[in-house]
């Protein structure tokens, strides 16, 4: 391709905000959050949904087809939300969203949202997110071995279970990264 020899204009998009099809016959209401049904489209979050951001205006598909509408959501960012329990001593920790409107500080099958970036007050917190989408997809561990702090020399005694034991410690760690963003 050749450099450009005349103004060449483009379609620019607001950063960090994208549209998604929204699903079939639902609203999605502003400040929801919003997952990915499994399917390419855009709904109210469910815990375990791929995570897509926050819904920056409401989308009202009431009777409408699957992807007959788009939801605006801004996909990356920090936001104040409340989030059951959050103290002062959990700045840092991951945040997650049970359904579009619950945040907890508990994984179990809840969707990773982002972490708690500074403590407003009990229950509050400026919350830094991004959306599943732009993230590098976790490892999976098969070796069944419990992941540890330290990666072992190979050595002539090097055995396999000790191998899995490297290779979960890693994952584990690149996982972390990965969650963060990082």
């Amino acid at each position: 391709m050749a450099t450009l020899a005349k103004d060449t204009p483009r379609a620019f998009f607001q950063g960090d905000h994208v549209d998604q099809p929204i699903i079939a016959d639902d609203i999605i209401y502003q400040g929801a959050a919003v997952g990915d049904n499994a399917s390419g489209y855009a709904r109210p979050l469910v815990a375990g949904d791929p995570f897509f951001g926050f819904c920056t205006m409401q989308c009202d598909n009431t009777g409408g087809a699957a992807g007959a509408k788009l939801v605006r959501i801004k996909a990356a960012g920090a936001a104040q939300l409340a989030v059951t329990s959050v103290a002062i001593t959990d700045v840092g920790k991951d945040v997650f969203a049970s359904d579009d409107n619950v945040f907890i500080l508990t994984q179990s099958t809840n969707t990773r949202i982002g972490f708690v970036k500074q403590f407003v007050s009990t229950g509050v917190a400026i919350v830094e997110f991004e959306s599943t989408e732009t993230r590098q997809t976790k490892l999976t561990d098969s070796t069944s071995a419990t992941a540890t702090t330290t990666i072992s020399a190979v050595t002539s005694s090097f055995s396999e279970s000790l191998l899995n034991v490297n290779f979960a410690t890693l994952a584990k760690a690149i996982n972390a990264l990965i969650a963060r963003g990082q």
